[in-house]
């Protein structure tokens, strides 16, 4: 069950197949079902990184 395209649901907080939640409620689409599982830590990094450079641009 590798070959596909993988989400990380929102409203289920877990990682789907293709066929799943709407797309309004996921995040994806992801290569590898390990990628979508880290949806919601790699969007927090980028998240902290974007606001560091905020914080950069304001000094």
């Amino acid at each position: 069950m590798s070959e596909g395209q993988w989400w990380f649901c929102l409203k289920h907080m877990r990682v789907e197949p293709e066929q799943g939640c709407p797309n309004k409620d996921r995040m994806g689409p992801y290569v590898t079902e390990q990628e979508a599982a880290g949806a919601l830590q790699r969007a927090a990094d980028r998240n902290k990184a974007w606001d560091e450079q905020d914080q950069d641009d304001d000094d």
